[in-house]
């Protein structure tokens, strides 16, 4: 099962199985020495979660942050992020035979895992375990002590 969402007009999707919750955009609180990928903190239920921001990993043009945006809350590596997407298209079923491992498109695809090929046309997969560097990691496990 996949949680399918938009960035402009790229689908994307991610496992369901890390998916927590959807949520409509919020203000974001900056965070000092973050990671050019963090657009900062946002408190969902009492916990402050960084934001990730998709576009800047996969360099698509920049976007200001609107109401009609959304937040998925997702585990990536044991903590929780909230990435920015323009639309959460919803759930759909994928069988192993309609994807294709990213290694056997393009080698080194880091942070995708895969694509989905459908009759309305190909979802990239991403792999949040491997979503964040581990510079990335250890520089915002820096900049969240400083909160």
């Amino acid at each position: 099962m996949l949680l399918v969402f938009t960035l402009d007009d790229w689908r994307c999707a991610l496992e369901l199985s890390s998916v927590e919750k959807v949520y409509r955009a919020v203000a974001v609180t900056p965070l000092p020495d973050a990671p050019d990928i963090v657009l900062g903190v946002v408190n969902v239920r009492g916990a402050v979660l960084p934001v990730v921001d998709v576009r800047r990993r996969f360099r698509l043009p920049e976007k200001n942050l609107t109401p009609d945006d959304q937040f998925i809350v997702a585990n990536s590596s044991g903590r929780l992020v909230v990435l920015v997407v323009d639309n959460v298209a919803g759930v759909i079923e994928c069988s192993g035979e309609d994807i294709v491992p990213a290694s056997a498109i393009v080698p080194g695809m880091e942070y995708v895992e895969g694509v989905a090929r459908l009759k309305d046309g190909m979802i990239l997969i991403h792999n949040l375990a491997r979503f964040l560097s581990l510079e990335e990691k250890t520089a915002l496990e820096q900049a969240l002590e400083n909160i």
